[in-house]
């Protein structure tokens, strides 16, 4: 028999395999239901930060605007699990098809995802997607693959 963590790790599991399936589908009603609607989310495109549910919103339209297709990687996935938040940690991909027909295989981004439970749900209260640079440069290294 699972345990409780056991149980709400494969809670959290499956809320973020719906990531992945709505952003696929290009379906953000159904990412809405995925994320609390105060997340703060650092994500690889300005501002700094992104704070709300819509403004998290905002962002996955802009890169839906960009595809024609879009598909959606998450690897190498960490999590641990407490009463009522949990952390996790992978990297992820976004490639697919630009509206112009040009396929993109997507560069990898190290990403972060916070959970806390609110009203019996794992909900993303904050994410964090980011790409390492070449201190000298300062440029972002971008061909690196896990």
């Amino acid at each position: 028999m699972p345990t409780q963590r056991e149980e709400a790790e494969a809670k959290i599991r499956q809320q973020l395999e719906r990531i992945v399936e709505g952003i696929r589908a290009k379906d953000l009603e159904g990412l809405k239901r995925l994320y609390a609607t105060d997340v703060v989310s650092f994500d690889v495109e300005p501002p700094l930060q992104h704070v709300g549910i819509e403004a998290k919103l905002k962002n996955w339209t802009k890169v839906f605007t960009f595809f024609r297709e879009v598909n959606y990687e998450l690897r190498d996935l960490t999590l641990t699990v407490g009463d009522d938040l949990a952390f996790g940690h992978g990297f992820g991909r976004l490639s697919g098809t630009l509206n112009n027909g040009t396929a993109t295989g997507g560069m990898w981004v190290r990403g972060t995802f916070c959970f806390r439970k609110l009203d019996g749900n794992w909900l993303i209260t904050h994410d964090q997607a980011s790409v390492p640079f070449n201190i000298t440069s300062g440029k972002a290294v971008t061909d690196l693959e896990p």
